[in-house]
């Protein structure tokens, strides 16, 4: 009968989210066999981390955003090495090599993974905190948290502020149901093909493969539907406000052609904090981490003069 083809088809429809996702391969043994960092066992579940730069010198901590792994910061990390520092980078849950743990993505869950980080490598002061994209609001918030531990914050195009939607990621996030099921089937495609083949340089080409690949593995694309309906959008100005009072020397780095993080994101911030000092990098986008890596570390340069 027809209903039983049509019962057919909705039921092939209802479990495609569930069989594209079971297509992908978790992260195993082997894949974190391969990589030069390290895991240390946290209370929500394991978070591949690496340390970059000198033995000893200052510590700075990075946080990387929604939708890459630490990958997408590594030369910057490496400049900050260069500069002296000892920098700790860590995979977000969901993403690169750490675990996949379940649960909304919001403030909380974040946090959690930071602090139970700094605690497993016992940081409790003078950090110099960096966040980029999403990983500047984490930075924000923990910054906020817990001033006392902060010796300065780098964030660069950062969330928190102004951050731009679009229409399909905006249904997805605000619609239950259907927008995971949209996400689910259509979402990765989506990403895959605004992912250019050829990057500007050896390390933007190194960026680009990590994501690739971070789509081919179980637990990334759900975990960019979590944070989006959880700390991406989230709006920090009690934050920024709380950081300007408690007198935490703060850096914010953005782009000039950024589509994501728009350029008004500057003017914004100066608003909610009258002391943070603010860069602009030429010609750059959102991928300005490792498409204007050099830029980026002048960049930060010149806002660390006294």
């Amino acid at each position: 009968m027809w209903y039983y083809w049509v019962l057919g088809v909705l039921a092939g429809l209802a479990i495609l989210p569930v069989y594209l996702e079971r297509r992908c391969k978790p992260v195993s043994d082997y894949d974190r066999s391969q990589t030069a960092g390290d895991l240390a066992r946290l209370s929500q579940g394991l978070t591949h981390y690496r340390w970059v730069g000198p033995a000893r010198g200052p510590v700075a901590v990075i946080v990387h955003g929604m939708s890459t792994s630490s990958a997408s910061i590594s030369g910057f990390a490496q400049g900050l090495g260069e500069m002296g520092y000892r920098v700790l980078v860590y995979d977000l849950y969901g993403r690169g090599l750490s675990d996949n743990v379940a649960g909304r993505q919001d403030r909380a869950y974040f946090l959690r993974q930071l602090t139970d980080l700094l605690a497993f490598h016992r940081l409790s002061e003078d950090i110099t905190l960096v966040g980029y994209s999403m990983g500047g609001a984490i930075a924000t918030a923990y910054s906020a948290q817990n001033p006392h531990c902060i010796k300065r914050l780098i964030l660069i195009a950062a969330t928190g502020v102004v951050t731009t939607e679009g229409r399909f990621a905006r249904f997805c996030r605000k619609t239950p149901v259907l927008g995971d099921w949209l996400h689910a089937v259509l979402a990765r495609r989506r990403l895959s093909r605004a992912i250019p083949r050829v990057g500007p340089s050896s390390m933007a080409g190194k960026v680009y493969a990590s994501q690739r690949l971070e789509l081919r593995r179980r637990g990334f694309m759900p975990s960019l539907l979590k944070s989006s309906r959880g700390m991406l959008y989230e709006v920090q100005e009690k934050d920024h406000r709380r950081l300007g009072r408690v007198d935490v020397p703060t850096i914010a780095i953005w782009a000039e052609h950024d589509q994501i993080i728009p350029i008004q994101a500057l003017g914004v911030l100066a608003q909610w904090h009258r002391d943070i000092h603010q860069e602009v990098v030429a010609g750059a986008d959102h991928a300005m981490p490792y498409t204007h890596c050099p830029q980026l570390l002048q960049a930060l340069v010149r806002a660390m003069r006294p």
